[in-house]
């Protein structure tokens, strides 16, 4: 079962929201909030799974609702869910440190595939967001850098949107062994985390 709460300043959404999700019988609403800031003071009560951020809301927004529940317990998980896709929300919303974004035009189905993706570990974003992000990007392999054919590996199973676990069981490896493997490509490449090193991946054509 996850434990969500959502974050909607309008109360027709937010309650049509929690209607759509506890049909699932894998999405459990704990409670919800108009704001960022009331969001941040369930989380302290609750510790969801993942918090339902709308962005554009009065008083606490998205952005620094966001910001106050990763500098509490980084390990609940954001995904913002917004009717606005123009660059600046966007990058507003990844910087303050969510885990996803999507788009509020999506279907209840892909809603709910998207919540279960995030809590799993996989960045989701919805619509064109992925493509404008990656075509903002403009990372090439440097000739001096030189990746091993395992850390190529590594590299494309992570966009393919493979979890630690699983790399490790395609890889046989420990799944210790990979989150340093991680952590090492991540300072090789001066990068910030695992959707980048998948960007990387698909724009030297690794993947």
């Amino acid at each position: 079962m996850i434990n969500i709460i959502i974050a909607e300043d309008i109360r027709i959404v937010r309650n049509g929201l929690k209607t759509i999700l506890e049909q699932s019988n894998q999405i459990k609403v704990l409670a919800c909030a108009e704001d960022g800031q009331k969001t941040y003071d369930l989380c302290k009560e609750y510790n969801p799974d993942l918090v339902l951020m709308d962005f554009r809301m009065p008083v606490c927004d998205g952005a620094k609702g966001t910001q106050l529940i990763k500098n509490y317990n980084p390990g609940i998980k954001v995904l913002i869910l917004t009717t606005f896709d123009d660059d600046k929300t966007v990058e507003m919303a990844l910087s303050s440190g969510a885990d996803g974004y999507v788009l509020k035009e999506m279907d209840e189905d892909t809603l709910v595939k998207a919540i279960q993706s995030t809590v799993a570990g996989i960045n989701v974003f919805g619509g064109n967001i992925y493509k404008n992000l990656l075509s903002k990007i403009y990372l090439t392999e440097d000739s001096e850098i030189q990746l091993t054919d395992r850390e190529k590996e590594i590299l494309t199973l992570i966009a393919k949107g493979c979890d630690n676990k699983t790399i490790a069981k395609t890889l046989f490896l420990a799944v210790g062994t990979i989150r340093n493997n991680i952590s090492s490509l991540l300072n090789k490449l001066n990068l910030e985390d695992r959707t980048q090193l998948a960007v990387y991946a698909i724009k030297n054509n690794l993947f």
